[in-house]
Order: C-alpha cells, then structure tokens, then sequence
C-alpha cells in the first residue's frame, strides 16, 4: 500500500505527465515525442531534487512505476488529445500544470524535511520540484519556460512551500500537506483564472 507522501509524489508525475503530452500534441509530435516529453516533465522536478539532497540511486531506475505512470498518461493523451479543441488543450494544459505545481511544492517540501534539510532548504526543494519538470519540457519544445514569464508561477510554489513547512511543525500529517496544496493551487489558479502577474521591468528611462 502507497504511503501519503508517495501517493502525492506519484500524482503528481501523473499530472504533469499530461501536462507534457499535451505540449506534444501542440508540437504534433509522435507517440516517443510525447512519452519523451511526459516522461522528462513528470519525473524531472523529482530526479533534481534527489540528486541534491543526495538520495541515490534515484528510485525511478530501481522501480519504474512513475516512468510507467508517464508512459501511460503520455500515450492516453496521444490517442486522446484530438477530441479537444486546441483552446481547450491550452487550458488543460494550465489547469493540470497548476495541480502538478501544487503537489510537487508539497512533497519536495516533505522530502526535504525526511532528508534532515532545515526549513528553508527544504522549501527550496519543494520549489525545485515542483518547478524544474515544467522548464525541462518548455526547453525541450522550444517555448519560454513558464518561471520566466510574468505569470505567478514560482511564487504559487513558494507559498505552498512555506504554508506546509510553517503548519509540519504544528499540525499533524495530512492536514500540512492539504494546506500547503490548496494554498498553491488556489494561488496559481488565481492567477490563471484573472490573469495575474508580477510586475514587469520596464524599459530604462535616461533622465
């Protein structure tokens, strides 16, 4: 039976999964394309994170489920895709980012904690996590990465990092980890839904 924190952890690199696959669809890419790009976006954040707090052999060689929960979500998305409407793709693709985000700041967060990280290392870490698979996969088609846009994309990790690392310490398990998610996802979504940005460096004025 899957623990909380590796249930959340593979939700999440189902989710953005998709959110991969879908960025294939926009690029017509073929079924490696997308389980290519699946892949990379789902397990990405997680395999960095591990990497620094030095958790090796990354568990994905040694058990592949999410690398087959990729695949899976991937080529589903490849048969499926086309009954949405482009826009409409579009708009999943940032909903089920956004829910990715969300699950991927809590459990970086929590593995940063289980690794003896102090609190904001560990924040640090759910940050990364919950970040670095979208950059992989925006690099890889070509298109900006959402943490260089104005969009309110890595302060929504951020604050669903600090929420979970500030109620871990008073609250008991899973209410830390529902906090810190719904305070990214609604942060996020806020954003999405009202097109909320943080401000833009203007042009230089000579006076």
């Amino acid at each position: 039976m899957l623990g909380v924190q590796q249930a959340i952890e593979l939700m999440g690199v189902g989710v953005f999964a998709l959110t991969g696959a879908l960025v294939a669809a926009r690029k017509s890419m073929d079924p490696f394309g997308f389980i290519m790009l699946g892949t990379v976006t789902g397990i990405g954040g997680g395999t960095l994170r591990d990497l620094l707090i030095g958790a090796t052999p990354i568990s994905w060689i040694f058990d592949p489920t999410a690398v087959l929960v990729c695949a899976a979500v991937s080529l589903t998305a490849f048969f499926t895709a086309h009954l949405f409407e482009s826009a409409s793709r579009t708009r999943i693709l940032l909903w089920a980012d956004a829910v990715g985000l969300a699950l991927f700041a809590v459990s970086g967060t929590e593995r940063g904690f289980a690794a003896g990280a102090p609190a904001v290392s560990a924040v640090l870490l759910g940050v990364v996590t919950a970040t670095f698979g979208g950059i992989i996969r925006d690099v890889m088609a070509g298109d900006v990465p959402l943490v260089l846009k104005r969009d309110i994309y890595v302060t929504a990790a951020l604050a669903g990092a600090v929420v979970f690392a500030l109620t871990a310490a008073v609250v008991p398990p899973p209410l830390p980890a529902l906090f810190g998610f719904a305070v990214a996802f609604v942060t996020r979504g806020l954003a999405i839904s009202h097109g909320l940005s943080m401000p833009q460096y203007g042009a230089r004025r000579d006076e």
